[in-house]
């Protein structure tokens, strides 16, 4: 599996993968394509694309915060789901970032945030938060209440949630 970062908005496979990106994420939780491409001159803002045998399979949206790595988005495209793909994801994650936050959907929503939390709790990731509440991401979208995940346990939860606001949503 390879793990390639795109450093240019202008790169061949950003369509490809802001393509999925709105299919893939509820509205609500999706960037516009400006703001999306805006994350390509962002300092904190990794994406990065996964290959397996030569593939697009799918990327990686990652926010480099003080002491921790956000994901803010996580993606195995449609084609490539249920093979494993996404475990080897996360443990390229965890050897390259020893400290993980994400954010997801309750697993009360339906089977698919049922399979997501069972998902990340099978891959090493425990609820950190069942209280965060996603800012909107414009005009328009609504703020989400979401649950937080991580790898670890952070000491000032509080500090944590600030941060994410203020870097990631701002």
């Amino acid at each position: 599996m390879e793990f390639l970062p795109i450093t240019s908005a202008e790169d061949f496979r950003v369509q490809e993968i802001y393509k999925s990106y709105s299919s893939t994420f509820p509205a609500d939780e999706q960037r516009d394509w400006k703001q999306f491409t805006a994350l390509f001159s962002n300092p904190h803002v990794k994406v990065i694309s996964v290959l397996h045998e030569s593939q697009s399979i799918g990327y990686l949206i990652i926010w480099e915060l003080s002491s921790y790595v956000f994901v803010e988005h996580f993606e195995v495209f449609e084609a490539f789901r249920s093979q494993k793909l996404g475990s080897h994801i996360t443990g390229y994650l965890f050897e390259n970032y020893p400290r993980i936050i994400l954010e997801i959907e309750p697993d009360h929503l339906g089977d698919d945030a049922k399979r997501r939390y069972s998902f990340y709790q099978k891959n090493g990731f425990t609820l950190i938060d069942k209280m965060y509440v996603q800012p909107s991401y414009g005009e328009g979208k609504k703020s989400l209440d979401l649950w937080l995940l991580a790898n670890y346990t952070p000491e000032d939860l509080k500090s944590v949630k600030e941060e994410i606001y203020d870097i990631v949503y701002h």
